[in-house]
């Protein structure tokens, strides 16, 4: 040995350092807490490598993948844990309640909450299982809906939506009549029957089925955003802020009642509230259609987020190109933003059983930036269901025959105060041409055009409980208190 190797010998015994199941899980903890999910979850995963029979490890892992959003991995840690490990760790059932909610499996969702509550009624999250379980009654629409997975219902379900979407209130209530007929219980089918109603202006029958779903489904989600929309047109500003603080308070689960939330805040204004909740879903990996992005664009544009409005509008144009024109940002949607220019509206409406329902789409057409694309349509040109009445108004829309038309006169007058055509302003014009076929009916001529436009402005708008004067409809047509009365009466008769 020489003589300098003493001093090449270490002075004292070197440690070799072996982290354990115990180390990784307290600095998964400690990432845990401070909301860096990515490396807890890194963390956990390799202390459950170290210590995989250990439960307490396993369930913390589980915890935060749910927080990740990862619910189903989340879940099969979890039932691993009741049916390998520990079946008496009982908190397992509150934390698989929470992940089927929030995947949409509320069946399981309740099962488990019930499960938890059986076995630790007085348990650490006793207090927080009794809350998701009243959270899951609002979901109750779609637990009894379940029920309902018959192709022929879906199918009409679908069409009535897409009736609904496009003006076609006629229609709709028709076949969302015939499937509450079917299936009494099915309470989309009613919200939506709902809305259709509201929009033709007969708002105490739409009232009347909100009730109904109150009374029979408490806590129905779709039927309170139906509410506060029915309140936000008629201007009732009080209702409007009671019914918006209540929704403020739910935080829905399925991805259908968070996309209606945040739909109905975006439509009422409530721009930052919508985001929150649109956004959310977008970040999940939510692919939803037009409407989605539509108003996703539009709360990203009203809380500052320009460039994410702009890419939102991109995917809701993709899907829906006659929304071209009604860009959030767009100031002047006078011409684009209405009924009378988009086509497959007006195209839909050409095809309705509803007579009242297609000369409403001749007058859009009169009143459209896309006229002549739409008068050479088959739609136009092979329709088979056009009585005399809508062939003389098509002819007048092709300014072939005839100078003027009374019919066309008194919408061109409603038209003046009501434009562009939305979804609201479509039921004034559906009454209007269904108390003109009447009149057609009984060979009652047109006299007099603003007293006829007045009357019918008039009770569209009592109809939808808005506060107006007969002195100051008369006032806007130039007419005499008189006169108005006098053709109100008349409107009346033929809607009864």
């Amino acid at each position: 040995m020489s003589k300098d190797s003493k001093a090449r010998q270490p002075k004292g015994k070197l440690l070799t350092f072996n982290p354990t199941g115990e180390y990784y899980f307290a600095k998964g903890l400690k990432a845990y807490h401070k909301r860096d999910f990515y490396k807890a979850k890194k963390y956990l995963q390799r202390a459950m490598q170290l210590e995989p029979g250990e439960p307490m490890i396993v369930c913390q892992l589980a915890i935060i993948r749910s927080e990740m959003g990862e619910y189903q991995q989340a879940n099969v840690l979890l039932h691993s844990i009741l049916e390998e490990l520990d079946s008496d760790m009982v908190e397992c059932h509150y934390f698989l309640a929470n992940n089927y909610a929030h995947l949409g499996f509320f069946k399981d969702a309740y099962h488990h909450a019930n499960l938890y509550l059986e076995m630790e009624e007085d348990g650490e999250f006793a207090d927080d299982t009794l809350d998701l379980l009243e959270l899951l009654t609002m979901e109750a629409e779609e637990l009894d809906e379940e029920l309902y997975d018959q192709d022929d219902l879906i199918t009409k379900q679908e069409q009535a939506r897409e009736l609904l979407e496009s003006g076609h209130f006629p229609k709709a209530v028709e076949i969302l009549n015939s499937v509450i007929d079917e299936y009494p219980e099915y309470w989309s089918a009613y919200n939506n029957l709902a809305l259709a109603y509201f929009y033709l202006g007969e708002v105490q029958k739409a009232s009347d089925i909100l009730e109904k779903v109150f009374l029979e489904n408490p806590g129905n989600l779709h039927a309170l955003c139906n509410k506060l929309v029915f309140a936000f047109y008629q201007h009732d500003f009080n209702e409007v802020k009671v019914l918006k603080e209540m929704l403020k308070k739910i935080q829905p689960i399925s991805i259908e009642h968070q996309f209606k939330l945040g739909a109905t805040f975006a439509l009422t204004g409530e721009y930052h509230s919508a985001f929150a909740l649109l956004r959310n879903l977008q970040k999940k990996g939510f692919d939803g259609d037009g409407a989605f992005y539509y108003w996703l664009s539009y709360s990203a544009y009203h809380t500052g987020r320009e460039a994410l409005a702009q890419s939102a509008w991109k995917k809701a144009i993709e899907r829906n190109p006659e929304k071209e024109g009604s860009e959030p940002w767009n100031t002047d949607k006078t011409t684009l933003d209405g009924f009378e220019n988009h086509s497959s509206s007006i195209l839909k409406k050409l095809d309705s059983d509803y007579i009242e329902e297609r000369l409403f789409a001749l007058f859009l057409i009169s009143m459209s930036a896309i006229k002549e694309e739409i008068l050479d349509s088959r739609e136009v040109k092979q329709n088979q269901k056009f009585s005399h009445l809508e062939r003389e108004y098509l002819s007048f829309v092709r300014k072939q025959e005839i100078k003027q038309l009374p019919v066309h006169d008194t919408a061109v007058l409603l038209y003046q105060h009501y434009h562009p055509i939305g979804t609201v302003e479509a039921g004034l014009f559906l009454m209007w041409f269904s108390v003109f076929v009447e009149m057609a009916n009984n060979n009652q001529p047109i006299k007099n055009n603003q007293a006829t436009a007045a009357a019918i402005e008039y009770v569209w708008l009592k109809w939808r409980e808005e506060k107006i004067s007969q002195q100051q409809l008369a006032g806007k047509y130039g007419i005499s208190l008189s006169t108005l009365q006098k053709y109100i009466k008349m409107v009346k008769s033929f809607l009864s």
